[in-house]
């Protein structure tokens, strides 16, 4: 008899472990995957095009309904997980459905993080996590309507890049000194301002928010330095936590996120998880390349096949915008380290590596990153880098041909 298993969760890296326990334990398992939108698994990274119509809500699918059903898994979505019994292996749904289980998997993703600040529970106040946000979004859009979006990290870009295609009249407030400061050096950062500025949305840095403001609808945003910005809708997007609740409940271990091992189990050995959600070695990783490699870990390991994950080198790899921007690594420069940097300012291209004893440790690139991955498989592998050094800022062919 196949062993029940119940993944909580029905998104990118529920997909991604589905497929991997598909190849690596096929028949071991009987799943089903339960998920609280009414939707298949979908790629949230497009969540943006959606928002400006480059793509359809069909496109953004990771899977059809067929390829569930040839890997025999049992899908529930459009209800919500309610409470997990550890004791009675058990999840009840809403509703009433009380559903067994002998594994647990938890990919319940991440929540985003309102501001703590007045005016937030307003009605035109938004976030940007999922397709019900997109379809708010739209239905307020329009060539009269002024956007302030609250946060200039990947999702807030993202978020301001869509609405503006819309013809919204949109602004882009960030607390830091620079754009996407978790990914992106200064020089980086300016280039990827301009860009957006070139796209009319307006960019304001080191702007602290201190209130949203109106009178039973949002009508303004009020900046901790007295400025105040006409807006008819506001979008939060400063920052995602770990969904744990649900683990909460269960009394499995918490830090910021529900703490796992290095095969991606809990303080309950019958209950594991990843993505978002989880917390491996003080770490909670809010990216899709990591999910996926947990996927991978978690699937192998119920197989009963060895297999432990050690963490991910982080690395962006992403049309930001529109614009191809890739980090990874320390691209920052730590003390005893080299910088390469190589400029094009007529192709509105920028390259930085960081080396450290003739090893790559970390890199940058604006506006054409066809070398990224390859980049990134240097920092990962740690050797010196020998005949490729002279010719490495230049790119895989020419370094190779050097």
């Amino acid at each position: 008899m196949s062993e029940p298993l119940v993944v909580i969760g029905n998104g990118m890296a529920s997909a991604r472990f589905v497929e991997e326990l598909g190849k690596q334990a096929l028949g071991r398992y009987s799943v089903l995957v339960i998920g609280a939108e009414p939707t298949l698994a979908y790629n949230r990274v497009l969540l943006s095009s959606l928002l400006a119509g480059e793509v359809e809500a069909g496109d953004i699918e990771l899977k059809s309904k067929s390829w569930w059903r040839s890997q025999g898994v049992t899908l529930v979505y459009g209800r919500r997980a309610v409470t997990i019994d550890p004791a009675a292996r058990t999840v009840a749904l809403e509703g009433g459905a009380c559903i067994p289980f002998a594994r647990l998997v938890l990919a319940t993703g991440s929540l985003p993080i309102r501001l703590p600040k007045p005016g937030m529970d307003l009605p035109g106040v938004l976030t940007f996590r999922d397709h019900d946000d997109v379809a708010a979004m739209l239905a307020a859009t329009g060539p009269a309507t002024r956007a302030v979006v609250i946060g200039g990290g990947l999702l807030g870009i993202e978020a301001a890049h869509g609405l503006a295609r819309t013809g919204t009249h949109v602004t882009l407030i960030h607390l830091m000194d620079r754009l996407m400061e978790r990914q992106l050096d200064r020089e980086a950062a300016n280039l990827l301002k301009r860009a957006l500025e070139e796209r009319g949305i307006t960019v304001l840095l080191g702007a602290d928010t201190a209130a949203i403001e109106g009178d039973g609808c949002v009508e303004a945003v009020r900046l901790a330095d007295g400025r105040v910005l006409a807006a008819d809708m506001v979008v939060s997007a400063v920052g995602i936590r770990p969904n744990a609740e649900l683990a909460r409940s269960a009394g499995l271990t918490l830090g910021r996120g529900i703490v796992v091992d290095d095969q991606m189990t809990t303080s309950d050995p019958a209950i594991h998880a990843i993505g978002e959600c989880a917390e491996h070695r003080g770490i909670c990783y809010g990216l899709v390349e990591p999910a996926y490699e947990q996927g991978q870990v978690l699937a192998r390991h119920l197989a009963g096949k060895a297999a432990a994950y050690a963490g991910t080198v982080l690395s962006t790899n992403l049309k930001v915008s529109g614009v191809p921007v890739f980090s990874a690594g320390d691209f920052i420069g730590a003390d005893g380290t080299e910088i390469i940097v190589w400029r094009d300012p007529g192709l509105g291209t920028y390259r930085k590596l960081v080396l450290r004893d003739d090893v790559l440790v970390g890199a940058v690139l604006f506006g054409e990153t066809g070398d990224g991955l390859w980049y990134l498989d240097l920092i990962r592998r740690g050797e010196p880098l020998g005949r490729l050094r002279e010719a490495v800022v230049f790119g895989r062919a020419l370094a190779e041909a050097a």
